[in-house]
Parts: structure tokens; C-alpha cells; sequence
């Protein structure tokens, strides 16, 4: 067998030096001296030296079973062959050209297949970018230019990007802000519907309560104070907080978010970054409420199975700016639309469906080990998109950053990649080739992790 055939066929993880090895040493110096020290690594240095479907292999010879995809990105898996193939053969006929000044048929196929599967009511129009911060950015100009507003509500917990647009929105870390100055944007942040610890509680309620509660702190404090309504150009959702700590809305809500907005001429920005693609089940997270119809949606980690690319898709009648608007040398190139091309073949051809039903097993081990630990005080998500919250005990529920940070390394040392989110939660976000028998080794490698920790 190949090297590549050879990894993917791998049942369990295998260590066979300490962690890291030399060889993954020598790159992590060498990261240290040449690359900037930004980089929000976890504490544990996995060195990526081969990748092929759900396993890993790093320089030593280590085998990691990968239950965090690049951090949501590699949908598909790693190097799936069918995307290789794609990617190949765009190589070989051309690999840029500039979509911004010139044509090529990549552009409007994607957006015609990102029209028709995307959950915004009636014609779209994409525009094209390079990563889920672009894609945002995007969506902010799109929606002051339509409306010709100035103003966004956030919410606490959320994270959209570094780029100082998308860092105004962006709350879930205290480090993602500091040494900036004042946010460049005129954005005010409430409460996200968190059912597990209400924000005036830091306690668990219930999906109407925590609705309704949300709900009036946005109409009834902010939109009576210092935002009013008739100044908002947007809304922007994770409709799953990613950083914030894998956690779903409720549909109540997302449903009182779409009446406000009717409402007042506000724009429901949905953010599908790291949600979407399959991720939860379904094509995208917001599919889960019942109808409900974004007026822009941001996308980008799983749409080009690791390839960089973003994308803004908006009604056609809000996409209505000016030529030399808004542009992107890269965005649109077309090796990375065919990536997204496949990708969307792929999920469609039966991954979002394996996300919905293996996703579902590993919840319901995930739930079992709750029930075994006093630690574990919360499971939730949709699909293959699933939190696991980290507590001292389950009567006080008080946040344990440092058991969560401690089963984390104790998962990398034995050969389970999984990435921490939230307060102290750890995110299970694999790839949508992920099986049940591959759940069955990761869910065994986390119960001794956490009985080690403890």
C-alpha cells in the first residue's frame, strides 16, 4: 500500500514516540523563531506531516485520529480523493485569472448552486472571498450600503473574524480585542440564548425563557436606548456559536430575530461559517428552524474541503451596490470554486445525511459519559457539531477551564485531536466521513482521558 492508503486504512491511533517527537520539535522551533506568536495554538503541539480521510501523521511517525477537521474545515476529510482529482485537473488548465476584472464559467456555476441550496428567499447574487472574515466583512458593507444604516447588534459569546470590521463583532475571547483601541464599527453586543447558563443566572432554563428574556433585553433596553432600530443596518447570528462554545439557538428565538427584522428593515446576517456545509446535520444550521430565510449569509471553513475560500450570498435585491464596490484579487479562484464545487457533490451524495445519523451516535455516547461523570455538565449541538461543557460539579456548574485544557492534552498524548471552544467546553466538530466505528475508538480514548484527569 502507499503511504496515503496506509494511513487511511488505520483503525486506532498508534504513539510511538513522546510527544512531540524530535522531528516535530525541531518544526515548532523553527515556528518560533520565523512565524508570528498571534497564532492562538492549544497547549498541546501537534505537527501535521501527512493527512488522509479522518487520521493524521505527524513527522515522528505518530498517528492522531482527527475529531476537529482543521478546525471545521476539512468536510470532506483529508485529501479526499474525488476533491484531489477535482483540484488536479483545474490545475493543469488554469490556476488564476482574476474574477474580479475577468470571467470564467467557476463563478456563476458556484453561485447558482450556492442560490439554490442556500436559505434566503428568491434570487441571490455571491460574492466571492478567501476566508470566513472576508466573507463578513462583506456582509457588513453589503448591509450599510443597502440600508444606509451604520449600526450592528452582536451578541456576547460570538466570534466573526480578526479583521477590524469583523473584530467589532467578534466577543468570545478577551485576547481577540486587546491592545486594538476602540472597535470600528458601531456595533452593541447582548446576550446570546444560552440555555445552560442564563446570563442573568449563570444557571440552566429553558428555550422559552432564555427567548423571551433575550428578546425584550434587545427591544425593550438597547433598541429604547442607545440603538434605535431605525439605525440598524444588522443583525449578525451564529446560528450555533462557534467559539462561544457550541451552542445551538432556539428556534423561538432565531424566529423572533426574523420578526424584528421584518419589522424595523433590518438585515438578518447569518453567520454559517463554521455551522455550515453539513456540519449540523443539514446543509446548514439555520435548515434546523423551521423556515426561516436569512437576508445574507456568510460561508466558509467546510465549503472548499480545506481549500481558502469564503463567500457572501445575499438576496439580489440587497446585493445591489456600484461597480468597484467591493472586490478581491483572489476571491473566486478557480481552484478553489472547484473544490467548493465537489464539496457540495460530495455533501449532497449522502455526508450531510452521515453527519445527521453518526453525529447522532456520538451524541448519544457523549450523553452517556455525562451521566458517568460529575465533570461533564452540558452536552449539546446539532449533527457533527457538538459541545461538551466541563464543570467542577454538576450542583454548583461552575466553569472548569483547566480539567477541560487537561483532557485536551490528555486526548492529543494518546492519539484523539480534538480543540477546545467557550468557556470550557471542547468542541467535537470531525470530518463528515467520520463512522461509527471511528466514534466507538474516539469515545473510548475520552472516557480513560477524563478518568485520568479527574
Amino acid at each position: 500500500m502507499t503511504p496515503t492508503t496506509e494511513l487511511a486504512s488505520r483503525t486506532h491511533p498508534e504513539i510511538k514516540t513522546p510527544l512531540p517527537g524530535s522531528k516535530a520539535q525541531a518544526i515548532i522551533d523553527a515556528d518560533s523563531r520565523y512565524v508570528t506568536p498571534s497564532y492562538p495554538r492549544p497547549d498541546y503541539k501537534l505537527v501535521v506531516d501527512k493527512a488522509h480521510g479522518v487520521w493524521v501523521e505527524d513527522p515522528d511517525g505518530n498517528t492522531f485520529l482527527d475529531c476537529n477537521a482543521g478546525v471545521a474545515v476539512c468536510s470532506t476529510g483529508h485529501c479526499h480523493p474525488e476533491v484531489v482529482a477535482a483540484i488536479t485537473k483545474q490545475v493543469n488548465e488554469f490556476i488564476h485569472f482574476c474574477g474580479t476584472d475577468y470571467f470564467y464559467r467557476h463563478m456563476p456555476e458556484l453561485g447558482k448552486k450556492l442560490e439554490e441550496i442556500c436559505p434566503i428567499e428568491g434570487a441571490t447574487r455571491t460574492h466571492f472571498a478567501n476566508s470566513g472574515a472576508e466573507a463578513i466583512e462583506t456582509a457588513l458593507k453589503v448591509a450599510m450600503y443597502h440600508t444606509r444604516r451604520q449600526k450592528f447588534v452582536s451578541f456576547y459569546g460570538s466570534f466573526h473574524g480578526r479583521t477590524l470590521g469583523a473584530l467589532s463583532l467578534t466577543s468570545s475571547k478577551r485576547a481577540q480585542r486587546l491592545g486594538f483601541m476602540r472597535q470600528t464599527l458601531d456595533v452593541v453586543h447582548i446576550p446570546y440564548p444560552k440555555k445552560f447558563r442564563h446570563f442573568a443566572t449563570d444557571m440552566p432554563t429553558d428555550e422559552a425563557t432564555i427567548t423571551r428574556d433575550v428578546i425584550n433585553w434587545l427591544e425593550n433596553r438597547v433598541f429604547k436606548t442607545t440603538t434605535p432600530p431605525e439605525e440598524v443596518a444588522g443583525i449578525v447570528l451564529e446560528v450555533v456559536q462557534g467559539e462561544g462554545g457550541y451552542i445551538p439557538a432556539p428556534t423561538a428565538f432565531v424566529k423572533e430575530l426574523r420578526r424584528i427584522c421584518d419589522q424595523h428593515g433590518i438585515m438578518l446576517i447569518i453567520d454559517e461559517v463554521q455551522s455550515g456545509m453539513g456540519r449540523t446535520g443539514k446543509m446548514f444550521a439555520l435548515d434546523h428552524h423551521d423556515g426561516v430565510k436569512a437576508d445574507i449569509m456568510c460561508l466558509a471553513k467546510g465549503l472548499g474541503s480545506g481549500m481558502p475560500i469564503g463567500a457572501c450570498i445575499a438576496r439580489a435585491d440587497i446585493m445591489d451596490w456600484h461597480k468597484g464596490a467591493h472586490a478581491s484579487t483572489f476571491g473566486g479562484n478557480p481552484v478553489a470554486l472547484t473544490a467548493a464545487m465537489k464539496t457540495i457533490e460530495l455533501l449532497q451524495g449522502g455526508l450531510v445525511e452521515n453527519s445527521r445519523e453518526v453525529g447522532a451516535y456520538l451524541e448519544a455516547g457523549l450523553n452517556k459519559l455525562r451521566d458517568k461523570y460529575d465533570c461533564i455538565g452540558d452536552v449539546r449541538g446539532l449533527g457533527m457539531m457538538l459541545g461538551v461543557e466541563f464543570v467542577k460539579d454538576k450542583t454548583s456548574l461552575a466553569a472548569d477551564a483547566e480539567l477541560r485544557d487537561k483532557i485536551e492534552m490528555a486526548c492529543y498524548k494518546k492519539g484523539l485531536i480534538i480543540l477546545g471552544c467557550g468557556d470550557a467546553a471542547i468542541r467535537w466538530s470531525p470530518p463528515l466521513i467520520l463512522t461509527k466505528e471511528n466514534v466507538d475508538v474516539a469515545l473510548e480514548i475520552f472516557d480513560q482521558a477524563i478518568a485520568e484527569s479527574i
